[in-house]
Formats: structure tokens, C-alpha cells, sequence
């Protein structure tokens, strides 16, 4: 049988896309290589990130290891797409031999028939997934209309484009069926969604259709703009208990003058005083944000309000990036005015701050009782998370596994007994 190795990079958008093209290969008798290693794979195909400089310098190395071995004989064919690939096809086109053929984000299609040789459509509901069996990512737009001076985005994917919402419920249902119990709803920007298609904000009847569906137990939404952020929506996250209280809102700073400059269409009162309404009509929602340091009109100042506001506010959940220059953005117009050496000191400030309050909020939790998702089994560990927490990037909970057996994908009820920053320890009730 042929083999293929492919490699995802990036985002959870990323992981989506590589899924459905190994679900499509498995459909067309491809064996996948799961390996770490590539292990001399018939095609090696890379899925990659364009977004900010690291996860691009990334990219690059993953292409020249697979491109060498490709020169060496010890892969057949070599394969390169995503938003890398998209942004600087005729560059690196040039520079890196060994590249079979190099495709842009939206030649999904095209990729696949030119693995398989045939001329086959590309069923964008087959699946292969690569997270635990009982959670999945689920897109449900493409493309973004917002025009934020940092991101290349809207450069890479193209405008918004929401999916209809009948097949974004039966993709759901699919997975469901297949045994998913957490549907995590990405996007670039949740609330846009149904804009385009149905000329309003289509995220709460899509969430309240997608509720009805049987055996389904949590809907968690990753990532929420802003700026004309829809009551409805809050009013659903108090009500609907399979929608997690879990508010993703990426401000990327709290200076007006920083936003302005971002072109985030808010100001530091606007952001403040919905971040203030939230906690309020949400009280018991974990809240994560993103932020951006070293922005190049970035005063002191301005880093020492965001520092005060992380300190207020005490958010559940907190990132750090370093600003990134992107050709092609509004903001690279402004050239990169702040050194590597001082956007990292910005962002380990912010870090150490975060890491205080994370342990604060945790050490709150002793002695408090929870449900878990159990997600995996680690040393001599069992490891779940909350409703509070997305995986891969939020706090786990860790329940020795010498304390019974458990299953994997399950739910239970633990109550904490120890806290870390970012890691809870618990026993089963």
C-alpha cells in the first residue's frame, strides 16, 4: 500500500485541514505514517505555519529535513502547503530543492488528486482525527474580514466565508457518532460568524442547534473579537449548560493609543468596561486572553498600563507574543522600533505577573470539587481538564493513577487537593 507521512504545523485551523486530507487518503486505501520519525514514507507532506517569525522559522526547518532526505532518495515525493507555502511559494520555490510541488491554503483538493494520481473530489467531511477520540476542532468559517495592522491573516485565507450552518451541525453529528464529547469551535473570529451568510451574528442559534445534539457534552469557543461582542451570546453561556463557561477573548493590549494603532476598533475604556460587564454577568467563567508586547509604537508607559491592567483584572488564563514584523501588514509600515532583548523582558514581566495570580486562582480551588474529561494517561498520572481549560494550552488536572483504574475520554468527579500554577492535583469522589 502507499504511505504517507504528513506533518501538521501550527494552528488548530491547520490540524482541521490535514485531518480531512487524511481522512480522504485512508478513503483512497492510503496508509498514514504516524510515527515521529518519517521512516522512508512513499510522500511526506507538510502542513505549514506563516503566521509569526518563529512558527515560519519552523516551517522552513521542517521543509529542509524532509527536502534532504527527499535529494537522498528516501522519499518518493515531497509535498509542501499551508499558509507558509501561500505567502512565499515563489521564494522559497526558488531557494529549496526537493519540493515536489508547493500549494497554496486553499488547493485542498488539488492536493489530494495529485497524491492519489486521480482525478477524486476532496469530501470535506471525512475526517481522520489526530486528538484523543473524544475531542475535536471544528471549523466553522475560514478568512478574516477584520483588518488588524499586526496580522497576516486576512493576506493568507482571504476574507470571512462562514460554513452554512446545516453543515457545520452534520459535521458535528458525524463526529459525535464517532465517539467526540467536546466539539471545540474555531475560527479566526467566532462572533463574525454568520455575517456574511446570513447578514447577523449566527453564533448563538448555531451553538443552541448544535446543543440538541444527543451525547455531545461540551461546546467550547475559541476565539471571541471584541468589538461588538453579542449579548445573546453571554445570555447562552449562563444558560446553556454544554456551552463551557470559557471566555477566549484575544485583546491584545489595554493601551487606546496600542489599539489604535493595531486597528482593533476599541479603546482601552471600551475594552475595560466589557471585560468589567463580563465578569460580572459571568462571575463563575474562566477568562483567557493573548497579548501582544513590543508593538512598535509601544511606549513604557503604555507596557506599564497593561502590566496594571493584567494585575487588576486576574485573568484565568494569560499568553504572551512578542511582536512579530509581517511583510504585507499595516503595522510593518511602521518598521520593528523595539529589540528582541526587550519585547522578551516585556513578556516575561507580563509572565511573571500571570504566574502569581494563576497560582493565587489554583490555590483557591483546594479543597473545591470539579468534573474532569480525562484526557490521557502520563507517567503515573491520569491527566483531565475542567470546563475552565482548553487543551494544549490551559491548566490540567492530574489524578495518580494508583488511586483506581480509570478510562480515558470518560467524565469524573475529583475534588483538588494540591495547586501549581498551571497544574491542579486531585482524587476522585
Amino acid at each position: 500500500m502507499n504511505t504517507i507521512k504528513i506533518i501538521s504545523l501550527g494552528c488548530s485551523k491547520n490540524t482541521v485541514d490535514s485531518e480531512i486530507l487524511m481522512g480522504n487518503l485512508v478513503r483512497n486505501h492510503w496508509t498514514l505514517i504516524e510515527a515521529e520519525d518519517i521512516k522512508n514514507p512513499d510522500v511526506v507532506l507538510i502542513n505549514t505555519c506563516g503566521f509569526i517569525g518563529d512558527a515560519k522559522q519552523e516551517s522552513i526547518d521542517y521543509i529542509l529535513r524532509a527536502a534532504h532526505l527527499r535529494m537522498m532518495g528516501k522519499i518518493k515525493r515531497l509535498y509542501v502547503m499551508g499558509c507558509l507555502a501561500q505567502r512565499y511559494r515563489d521564494e522559497l520555490s526558488k531557494e529549496i530543492e526537493g519540493v515536489d510541488t508547493w500549494f497554496g491554503v486553499h488547493q485542498m483538493e488539488e492536493v489530494l488528486q495529485t497524491i492519489i494520481e486521480e482525478n477524486k473530489p476532496l469530501e470535506n467531511l471525512d475526517r481522520f482525527l489526530t486528538t484523543p477520540s473524544h475531542y475535536a476542532y471544528l471549523k466553522i468559517a475560514e478568512g478574516c474580514n477584520r483588518k488588524c495592522a499586526f496580522c497576516a491573516i486576512p493576506l493568507i485565507r482571504g476574507e470571512h466565508l462562514s460554513r452554512p450552518k446545516e453543515e457545520i451541525l452534520e459535521e458535528a453529528r458525524q463526529l459525535v457518532a464517532q465517539g467526540v464529547k467536546e466539539l471545540i469551535l474555531i475560527e479566526q473570529d467566532l462572533t463574525y460568524y454568520g455575517i456574511d451568510l446570513y447578514q447577523r451574528q449566527a453564533l448563538p442559534e448555531l451553538i443552541q442547534e448544535m446543543a440538541k445534539i444527543e451525547g455531545l457534552e461540551w461546546i467550547r469557543l475559541q476565539y471571541l473579537y471584541p468589538h461588538a461582542f453579542p449579548e445573546e451570546l453571554i445570555k447562552l453561556i449562563k444558560e446553556e449548560p454544554k456551552l463551557c463557561k470559557y471566555i477566549d477573548i484575544p485583546l491584545q493590549h489595554i493601551s487606546t493609543e496600542v489599539l489604535h494603532s493595531m486597528k482593533r476598533s476599541t479603546t482601552k475604556e471600551e475594552s475595560m468596561a466589557l471585560m468589567t460587564y463580563l465578569r460580572e454577568q459571568l462571575p463563575n467563567a474562566a477568562f483567557r486572553t493573548t497579548l501582544i508586547v513590543g508593538y512598535p509604537n509601544e511606549t513604557e508607559k503604555d507596557f506599564e498600563d497593561l502590566k496594571q491592567f493584567v494585575s487588576d483584572f486576574r485573568f484565568e488564563r494569560l499568553g504572551v507574543f512578542t511582536y512579530s514584523p509581517e511583510e504585507g501588514t499595516s503595522a510593518y509600515e511602521l518598521g520593528d522600533l523595539v529589540s528582541d532583548k526587550e519585547k522578551q523582558r516585556r513578556a516575561d514581566e507580563i509572565m511573571e505577573i500571570q504566574e502569581t495570580i494563576s497560582l493565587s486562582i489554583n490555590e483557591n480551588k483546594i479543597g473545591k470539587e470539579f468534573r474532569i474529561l480525562l484526557d490521557r494517561e502520563e507517567g503515573d498520572y491520569y491527566i483531565g481538564r475542567t470546563e475552565f481549560d482548553s487543551p494544549e494550552v490551559d491548566d490540567e488536572v492530574l489524578i495518580a493513577i494508583e488511586d483506581g483504574e480509570l478510562t480515558l475520554g470518560e467524565f469524573y468527579q475529583v475534588r483538588i487537593t494540591e495547586a501549581e500554577p498551571h497544574d491542579l492535583y486531585a482524587e476522585l469522589i
